[in-house]
């Protein structure tokens, strides 16, 4: 390996050459102990010198936030180098896009040697499942690209003629085509908010005012976010500059995190999943000091007061009464909140007099309060609260939730974006109106329409081991007979059997199906419980996408090599597929994966100098048309393509006062009668029956019409066995599951490199540890009702005393003998809990902690690698 890239640079291997001899020296080097970094650095800088290659903007794909600009030198199809934005020089107001430690390491991911190499079955697959409890256990038998296009196709067909479409489990164009399968809905990241902010703001999702704005808050609120690890890329360097302009931070949560080392000047503690009674709190003491907005509430919301209720609501149900406890006796007091929630009830008040009597303020949450049990309730109380200080469609002031990069400093309008790819849209014939989204993990069904065949996240295994799910609009339970489940993963991170609550669960689930089949790019825990894996390409083994960094970016994905080995793209397995079930390819994919790339650059537009209109983005001559040899008419632009190709982002540059800022709700605010919400009110509604009435149409919980606290199902008093007399029970901590440096979600999970960089250490407060006798560095076996894990132990004061944290996403690696997972997968230890909409609550999860009594764990960065071939 040591010479492999001196031959390149000479001129002495070329790229089929070279892919066999690192497939040989990547799988020794994967071995415990041995550096897969063996291209030496001379020979890199001397190729790069001599201009032997060229610098590709390369695709960082996956689900994190930023997805920056990430730069990668190519000789022959071989990666030697990445980088990041360099194509201006930095400053705060045309910041460069930079890419962080994950994107830099993508060629780990995609030249990886646990890379699928070849279409593959398991030793003791047979049509209709063969020894189903081998899956994930099985050996792997290298087959014909023929050989397993044709046994999908055939189980395809068999499962479909036999049983119908409602017993696949799986989405895709192809399968609309074939009659469509079942579906999973819910939020896999937003938890309970989508839905909360549909119906109390008439918006899915009310943005953040843009990046420039927030400059002008004097004091800048962070609940439950951590953006210094969840949102990598340039949001938290955005608020930097908040902070340097004089905003105040504060931030609540239940952890010191990095965030809060880097931005915070004040830090509140709060346990997981009692938010809503720390707001309610906070709530209190304003009224009770007379502190709220009051003519912001009269004229701009319903259902604070009950001088102020929506058309037909019982007046006693309004928030200041339910919050004084007129009617229930029961007064929501900093102490009561203090008893719940575990903050001082002195910080309570300093902290709610702080936000309402400060003018300017950014009242932020993050997702991770909503995904909990009920996690509607937390999105109500903040959003009552944060309205209580009128703090909206105003300059440097708002209440919103974030939505990645978008809102962590960026929002505002789209100022540049990419166009349509061409290919009409196919709806699935069992799924037909998803309210929003068409992937997995941002879709709601439809809750009046019967038609809408499919579960809740949460459901999905109950529905195949028990032949139900929960029908929406009142249904009651639905019949099921789910027999196939088809996942198209190809690195992005679509891996639900790892990502969804109740792994253990999952794996009964996996092995009583007739069929298993993935399209993937490695061995993740999907397809390890698979019959059938087919090798896909990763990004940058495509033709080329945009993708949409942030408001102000676009990035111009390209090819970077041909596809490794024997991976196809998913459209070629698609088509393939479509042969062999009697479909026409054509009509599916009516247009090739190049002409899609080149629809989706003509149609680029960016913010015309008026700031509020569209123009076309990038010129495009008849030579550049024939060079690409596509369908197209040539365009005038912004932006030649050969130039942007090369640029590989296009960035639309702010300066201090231009036209593009945007407040939101800002003629709203002015004249609420002129310019209503879509409300039922046409106002914020912190009263809403709609919301009520719509999470009840989904049958799986139940949300009054205004903020309340109701102990969430596995939240902090079912940690007591007697909560009166404050003894705990048999899971007395509360975990808290945090996206972590290591990962996107669970990609990149296999790259030793990061593995090596951010350890999967369990971290509890440092008095829990050794009132347990636990000590830095143990082995500790971490159970819950659901499932039970092993991890190495960090002992840390940076979390409140009953709190832990292990960071998602960790490849399950299940003894099944033991049935304990040695990886740290959070949801084995995360139950599968029917709530609201269909979220998942996994932050709203107790566990019980004990020293391992057997070997402890060596660092999983020493752990082979899943190398099959």
């Amino acid at each position: 390996m040591g010479n492999i890239l001196e031959g390149i640079v000479n001129r002495k291997i070329n790229r089929r050459n070279f892919l066999k001899a690192s497939a040989l020296g990547a799988a020794s080097l994967a071995l415990p102990g041995c550096s897969s970094n063996t291209l030496t650095k001379a020979g890199a800088d001397a190729a790069i010198v001599n201009n032997e290659g060229q610098w590709i903007t390369a695709g960082c794909w996956h689900n994190c936030g930023g997805r920056c600009l990430n730069k990668a030198y190519v000789v022959d199809g071989v990666v030697l180098r990445q980088k990041t934005d360099d194509t201006h020089p930095d400053s705060p107001d045309y910041p460069q896009q930079r890419g962080c430690h994950r994107g830099r390491s993508q060629r780990h991911q995609v030249f990886g040697a646990d890379r699928i190499k070849y279409p593959m079955k398991r030793k003791h697959w047979e049509p209709g499942g063969g020894d189903k409890e081998l899956r994930g256990k099985d050996e792997w038998v290298r087959i014909s690209w023929d050989e397993a296009l044709d046994s999908v196709a055939a189980e395809l067909k068999r499962i479909k003629e036999g049983h119908g479409n409602k017993s696949i489990l799986g989405t895709s164009r192809l399968l609309n085509f074939y009659g469509g399968g079942l579906v999973r809905w819910g939020s896999s990241s937003s938890g309970a908010w989508g839905v909360v902010q549909e119906c109390m703001t008439g918006f899915f999702s009310w943005k953040a005012n843009d990046r420039p704005d927030w400059r002008n808050a004097k004091l800048i609120v962070m609940w439950g976010a951590n953006p210094a690890r969840s949102n990598l890329g340039n949001p938290t360097y955005n608020l930097l500059q908040a902070k340097k302009a004089g905003a105040k931070f504060i931030f609540v949560d239940p952890l010191v995190s990095p965030s809060v080392k880097t931005l915070a000047d004040k830090h509140i503690p709060c346990r997981p999943g009692t938010d809503t009674a720390l707001l309610l709190g906070m709530a209190y003491h304003m009224i009770e000091n007379n502190l709220q907005d009051q003519d912001f509430l009269d004229r701009c919301t319903v259902g604070f007061d009950q001088d102020h209720m929506p058309e037909g609501a019982d007046p006693k149900e309004n928030f200041k009464d339910h919050v004084l406890g007129t009617y229930d006796g029961v007064p929501k007091t900093p102490e009561w909140a203090s008893a719940i929630c575990g903050t001082d009830p002195q910080l309570i008040r300093e902290f709610a007099t702080e936000v309402a009597t400060t003018k300017p303020v950014i009242f932020n949450s993050s997702f991770a309060p909503a995904r909990t049990y009920r996690g509607q309730q937390f999105c109500q109380a903040f959003l009552t609260v944060g309205w209580m200080t009128g703090n909206v469609g105003k300059p440097g002031a708002g209440v919103w939730t974030m939505n990645y990069a978008a809102s962590q400093g960026y929002g505002g309008q789209t100022l540049v974006k990419g166009g349509g790819r061409g290919l009409p849209p196919v709806v699935n014939p069992l799924f037909p109106d998803a309210t929003y989204g068409a992937y997995d993990g941002y879709r709601w069904a439809n809750p009046t329409n019967p038609d809408a065949n499919g579960m809740a996240y949460c459901e999905t295994y109950d529905a195949i081991l028990k032949g139900e799910y929960t029908g929406t609009g009142g249904r009651g339970k639905v019949p099921c007979d789910i027999r196939l489940i088809w996942l198209v993963r190809d690195g992005s991170g679509y891996n639900f059997l790892n990502q969804s609550s109740g792994i253990n669960k999952g794996i009964e689930a996996f092995r009583k199906v007739d069929f298993v089949v993935t399209n993937d790019i490695v061995l993740s825990s999907i397809s390890k419980y698979a019959d059938i894996v087919l090798p896909t390409t990763t990004e940058w083994e495509k033709e080329g996408k945009i993708y949409q960094g942030n408001p102000e970016a676009i990035f111009i994905n390209q090819k970077v090599t041909e596809p490794l080995y024997e991976a196809k793209t998913e459209e070629w397995i698609d088509r393939e597929l479509a042969k062999r079930l009697g479909l026409n390819p054509d009509e599916i994919y009516p247009l090739t994966e190049k002409q899609q790339f080149f629809n989706s650059l003509a149609g680029a537009q960016v913010i015309g100098g008026d700031g509020k209109t569209y123009e076309t983005l990038i010129t495009i001559t008849e030579k550049d048309i024939q060079a690409w040899g596509v369908q197209g008419k040539p365009q005038q632009g912004k932006i030649a393509l050969p130039d942007l190709m090369e640029q590989g982002v296009y960035q639309v540059k702010r300066t201090a006062g231009d036209n593009l800022t945007v407040i939101q709700g800002e003629d709203f605010v002015k004249d609420p009668a002129a310019n209503p919400l879509t409300t039922k009110s046409g106002k914020l509604e912190i009263h809403s029956q709609a919301l009520s009435d719509k999470i009840a149409s989904y049958g799986l919980t139940t949300v009054p019409p205004i903020a309340m606290y109701e102990p969430p199902l596995d939240g902090y008093e079912d940690t007591f066995e007697d909560w009166q007399g404050k003894r705990k029970g048999h899971y007395p901590f509360q975990l808290v599951t945090i996206h972590y440096g290591r990962r996107s979600h669970s990609v990149f999970d296999n790259i030793p490199q990061l593995r090596e960089a951010y350890p999967q250490d369990f971290v509890m407060n440092t008095r829990d540890g050794e009132a347990l006798g636990l000590k830095d560095g143990d082995t500790v076996l971490i159970e819950s009702e659901y499932g039970k894990c092993l991890r190495p132990l960090t002992l840390s004061e940076a979390l409140m005393p009953g709190v832990v944290t292990l960071g998602e996403g960790a490849w399950v690696e299940m003894d099944d003998e033991k049935g304990i997972d040695k990886a740290g997968a959070t949801n084995t230890l995360c139950g599968a809990r029917l709530s609201g909409q269909g979220e998942e609550p996994w932050n709203t999860t107790i566990v019980r902690v004990e020293k391992y009594p057997g070997e402890p764990l060596k660092p999983d960065a020493l752990w082979e690698q899943r190398i099959i071939f």
